[in-house]
């Protein structure tokens, strides 16, 4: 913790950022779980960047694996340790659309607020996911680093965040099936003719889709295609590029990212398990500010 900053921020560790990125902002992560053959793991444990790789590997074998959200008590304690220093905390959350965490720490926030009036707490709902949610952390660090205040940071995240734009496509529709969010016949169909749906975040925070196409190449080439048509000011922004466990997929559409606008640094960076349970091995995302959802 750094006295000079006048807020704390804290996030969840679907924010998919690295630990060197949290130690150098001092950032607090609240932890999401994952259970695999009946051994509950966490999503981030601090001073470590947990390899996601054996998890995916159970994921190819089908094996089933359970999600929870963040813990309320734990989230309590560590935004209640942060006040007692007279610390006050702005909280970005994963998308509401897609998890329940955000309304965990929104309501320990309520309950916080009533015991500690002189202090402020805000959470704000990334409407995003992994690195789409990373970006606004780490947008909300810089800006505090430049004096902004915890309200000020808190309306700048709120009218802009939907301009943060997030596709992908993903290798293997059983994840999505099991999650039910496509039939059991599409996905066997789907299956059959190598389909692979084109999907996005929306205005709402939730899945979209987009459309489809035949082959994984083509998917690829899709989604580089459609950052060409909806970036803003490539050249002023680092371009984030999520995957499920498949590093090459990732390097041949920064590959193609690059043929078609000049920019100043694509990242790529494993999407974390808990996330990766739902989308499955194969899942390739992009993240780049852009045009309005």
């Amino acid at each position: 913790m750094d006295n000079k900053w006048n807020f704390e921020i804290m996030t969840d560790s679907a924010a998919n950022l690295s630990e060197d990125v949290i130690r150098r902002y001092g950032l607090t992560i609240l932890s999401q779980t994952y259970t695999m053959d009946g051994v509950e793991y966490r999503g981030y444990e601090k001073g470590k960047d947990i390899s996601a790789g054996p998890v995916y590997k159970m994921m190819r074998e089908k094996k089933e694996i359970r999600t929870s959200l963040v813990n309320a008590q734990e989230a309590e304690q560590e935004a209640e340790q942060l006040l007692r220093a007279g610390k006050d905390i702005l909280y970005i959350g994963l998308s509401s659309a897609l998890s329940g965490t955000f309304q965990v720490v929104r309501f320990t926030f309520e309950e916080l607020q009533e015991k500690y009036p002189d202090r402020q707490l805000a959470a704000v709902d990334s409407l995003s996911l992994s690195l789409g949610e990373g970006e606004l952390v780490l947008r909300a660090a810089k800006m505090r680093e430049e004096g902004f205040s915890l309200r000020q940071t808190e309306q700048w995240l709120e009218s802009n965040r939907l301009c943060l734009r997030q596709e992908f496509t993903v290798e293997d529709l059983f994840y999505l099936k099991r999650g039910g969010r496509i039939g059991t016949a599409a996905a066997v169909l789907g299956a059959a003719l190598k389909v692979k749906p084109m999907l996005r975040v929306d205005d709402k925070g939730s899945f979209a889709a987009v459309g489809k196409t035949r082959g994984r190449k083509k998917s690829l080439d899709i989604m580089a295609e459609q950052l060409q048509e909806n970036i803003m000011d490539p050249r002023e922004q680092v371009i984030y590029i999520m995957h499920g466990d498949c590093l090459s997929d990732a390097q041949y559409l920064a590959e193609g990212i690059r043929q078609r606008v000049k920019v100043k640094e694509i990242q790529i960076r494993m999407l974390e398990p808990v996330l990766g349970s739902h989308s499955g091995p194969g899942t390739v995302g992009q993240i780049y500010w852009g045009k309005h959802r």
